[in-house]
């Protein structure tokens, strides 16, 4: 007789639990740190968020200050576009929707092709900062920014004037490009401050490998709704105390051959 093959038991999501996307979850998140008390300077991310409008618009109308990395195709404008609030009284055909942009404004341009051919970037002298010191030794970037609009989702159809800063690393030619709505030298923020808000991200992406290649965060041998969750918990724990430990033996982020 052949031997029956059990079929491998599924993981059953709760029916409670709604699908949200990666954006979403992320707002509420930060909305439940916000009703625990907690405040933030401001809040970074990857691009894989900053290229999501409608998440950028709702950091802005809960007024946090946020710092994060846009793909090179994220579109802006360096000018202000122009709105259209109503139709001209002479119009005629099919009836539009108002406000809308115009239409030389539908669209904005390309960051990547604006950091390469605007005289905005291409006549701006870069300015060269030292990010931070990894093991491989200091990080430098230079740096040109300056002043663009998005294209929001609400009715205003355009944001407030938000810097489109440009970074090319020195050693590897790497060009990143960030969106902030806080602006240099307004309500005493600087481009330092906003450079080491955006670059602190490998900060978290370095706490992500630490636990998936170090504390086996990504070894699920385990298949029901709580073990998986009992799973990740007890890898963050661990990840805490390794850390508090770490810290308490050497305090600087570069671990001497002495030190180690």
């Amino acid at each position: 007789m052949g031997r029956r093959h059990r079929s491998p038991k599924k993981t059953h999501v709760p029916e409670y639990i709604e699908f949200l996307t990666k954006s979403q979850i992320a707002l509420q998140l930060i909305d439940q740190s916000i009703a625990d008390g907690i405040t933030v300077k401001a809040w970074t991310f990857d691009e894989n968020y900053g290229r999501d409008g409608h998440f950028l618009d709702e950091l802005d109308r809960r007024k946090q200050a946020f710092v994060g990395e846009v793909p090179p195709t994220f579109h802006v404008w360096m000018s202000k576009p122009c709105v259209q609030q109503k139709p001209a009284q002479n119009t005629v055909g099919r009836q539009k929707n108002y406000p809308r942009l115009s239409k030389r404004d539908r669209v904005g341009k390309e960051v990547r092709n604006l950091a390469t051919y605007s005289p905005a970037f291409r006549d701006q002298k870069p300015q060269r900062y030292r990010v931070r010191d990894s093991h491989k030794g200091p990080e430098v970037w230079d740096i040109q920014w300056h002043t663009c609009y998005r294209k929001t989702h609400d009715g205003k159809l355009v944001s407030e004037a938000c810097p489109l800063i440009v970074a090319t690393n020195v050693r590897t030619g790497e060009v990143k490009y960030f969106v902030s709505n806080r602006t240099p030298g307004c309500d005493g923020w600087t481009l330092r401050d906003l450079l080491r808000i955006a670059f602190g991200h490998w900060r978290v992406e370095a706490c992500f490998r630490e636990a998936k290649e170090e504390l086996g965060w990504d070894h699920f041998e385990c298949r029901g709704w709580i073990c998986v969750h009992r799973h990740l918990i007890v890898t963050i724990l661990t990840q805490l105390f390794c850390a508090r430990v770490r810290h308490q033996l050497c305090h600087s982020e570069v671990v001497s051959d002495a030190e180690r």
